[in-house]
């Protein structure tokens, strides 16, 4: 019981807070006439991802059943008639993110080690790094595009790496170097290598820096994909989708896909969240949250 109530306690909250901004947005758009190109309904939204209908009204044929239903009392729910192309194009963009995700995390950690051992380096290093990690995708996108060609899957995962390298650099960096004069002068008074004070003290300093840069790094990813498909892209791909919706006025399809990206989004982030409960469950940060 207690269990229940400890989580009902993180979200609980929000799920309130989603619950009431939705129920407003419908009410807001149908009691003032707004127009769907400005905002559509959130059920014409979601229409276009699950349908409900009486299982008395659905024809007997031979048709072969939807590929997702499932029947609630006397109503069946059934992907709606976007759902699939939508997931399609998700899949597709999540692995356009994953991989830029990876490729900028790699990156960023091996320059972090080199730039935390070499302090002149770092110096010189880090402000340049804080400066390019404000510069807007909207200047990368064009550029790699052209590099990589413009429906090329490794064009958006180049620009996915740009955005992801820097803050994972910044917060590691941060955590290598940010331990504590006592806990340094402990150790060499031991006589401990700097191998040692790497593997035993920097290291486990900076796990939770790293994973607060993953947590920024997995919403730069699915932002840096989407953005990247808007100049360019397959049709396969959800930016891609998104503009051609928006383009043929069905705006509630294209909410629809944006839903389906923070969706997308949110399953990363809480990816991080895991793993960084299971790697350091001994930080007070994750201790806190249990």
């Amino acid at each position: 019981m207690q269990d229940i109530a400890s989580l009902w306690s993180r979200i609980g909250p929000p799920m309130l807070v989603f619950l009431f901004l939705v129920i407003f947005w419908e009410g807001t758009v149908r009691l003032g006439n707004i127009e769907a190109f400005l905002l559509p309904r959130p059920s014409a939204i979601a229409a276009n991802l699950i349908q409900v209908i009486p299982t008395s009204g659905i024809p007997e044929t031979d048709d072969t059943e939807p590929w997702f239903a499932m029947s609630v009392g006397s109503w069946q729910v059934e992907a709606g008639p976007k759902l699939r192309p939508i997931l399609q194009a998700g899949l597709y963009t999540l692995g356009e993110a994953m991989g830029g995700l990876g490729i900028g995390t790699v990156l960023g950690i091996l320059m972090a080690f080199l730039t935390a051992h070499w302090s002149a380096g770092r110096k010189a290093i880090m402000p340049f790094a804080i400066a390019a990690n404000s510069m807007p995708i909207i200047a990368f996108a064009p550029i790699m595009n052209a590099w990589f060609g413009f429906d090329k899957p490794q064009s958006k995962m180049a620009i996915v790496a740009i955005l992801v390298f820097f803050p994972i650099l910044i917060n590691t960096v941060r955590g290598l170097t940010g331990v504590a004069a006592a806990d340094l002068e402990l150790m060499r008074s031991y006589a401990a290598s700097d191998f040692s004070i790497l593997r035993r003290l920097r290291i486990p300093h900076a796990w939770p820096y790293f994973f607060n840069g993953a947590k920024v790094a997995t919403a730069l990813s699915m932002i840096g994909a989407i953005v990247g498909e808007y100049f360019s892209g397959r049709r396969i791909s959800l930016g891609v989708y998104i503009t051609q919706t928006a383009s043929l006025f069905d705006f509630a399809g294209a909410w629809a896909g944006i839903v389906v990206a923070c969706v997308i989004g949110i399953g990363l982030y809480w990816i991080i969240l895991l793993l960084e409960r299971w790697t350091i469950p001994w930080h007070l940060s994750v201790r806190s949250r249990t």
